[in-house]
């Protein structure tokens, strides 16, 4: 197989680095991002996640941290390259929607993550997880202009109704059904790609991606070679270039082997 010139891989994280069973990244991961470190590729992680809820992979060393589905992007040496929050309108509609209306939701600004009305659902999730349940939010007191990133607390069925009525500008997309990472329209992870391959100057036949939720299919898309986690969603396989192991069987390094490029 002709070995892809590939210079920078993109990385999810839940799923993908980090294993929802044993809440680590496997061994093989680790030794896989250390050898592409070595001959020069650059590893930038690509998450869904706020920039503050990422210490569980630092210690990897990335080169960049594409986070909030790109709505914030940061180099290793805190340089922001991209910054873009949700249109303040579409927030103050959630807030007023929460007081009319049963919602749970999270806000997720540079600073902090907040959370309205915690289920026993939800407080299960942020354990599957490993995170900490975020504090309450104070509803009188949220700066409506520093929202990043949303996550709304519905199922698949009511998503778009919701969003066309109380967050119109605005762009829905999941990897589990509890809830909805929201997100400025316009953005996804493939901005976060060309915003870091700009940065660096890396053409995206360059590039690779590894992920497993639905959140990740415009970044597998966007770069030149798109890989699904065994334990991807189904919509995530059928448009993966390849489907690898899962997270659990040294799911990263098998494809990055399989590819040459280590």
């Amino acid at each position: 197989m002709l070995k892809p010139k590939i210079k920078a891989v993109f990385f999810d994280i839940d799923g993908t680095l980090l294993s929802f069973k044993t809440h680590e990244v496997p061994k093989s991961t680790v030794e896989a991002i250390k050898i592409l470190q070595t001959h020069g590729i650059k590893t930038i992680l690509s998450t869904g996640r706020s920039i503050n809820s990422i210490d569980h992979v630092k210690f990897l060393d990335f080169d960049g941290y594409i986070t909030f589905n790109g709505g914030y992007c940061v180099t290793n040496t805190f340089e922001i390259l991209f910054k873009q929050a949700i249109d303040k309108q579409d927030i103050e509609s959630v807030l007023k929607y929460a007081q009319e209306q049963p919602l749970s939701f999270s806000f997720m600004s540079e600073k902090e993550i907040t959370i309205h009305d915690v289920t026993p659902e939800i407080a299960g999730m942020y354990a599957h997880l490993n995170l900490p349940v975020p504090k309450l939010v104070n509803m009188d007191t949220v700066d409506t202009s520093s929202i990043l990133q949303t996550n709304i607390f519905l199922g698949p069925d009511d998503e778009q109704q919701f969003m066309d009525t109380v967050m119109p500008n605005s762009l829905a997309s999941r990897w589990t059904p509890l809830f909805a990472d929201v997100n400025p329209k316009g953005l996804s992870k493939k901005v976060g790609i060309d915003i870091f391959c700009k940065h660096f100057g890396i053409e995206l036949e360059n590039t690779m991606a590894f992920g497993d939720g639905g959140n990740d299919i415009s970044m597998l898309k966007h770069v030149h070679i798109g890989v699904a986690m065994g334990n991807a969603n189904p919509e995530v396989k059928e448009i993966a270039d390849y489907t690898t192991d899962d997270v659990d069987n040294n799911g990263i390094w098998n494809a990055l082997k399989h590819y040459g490029v280590i």
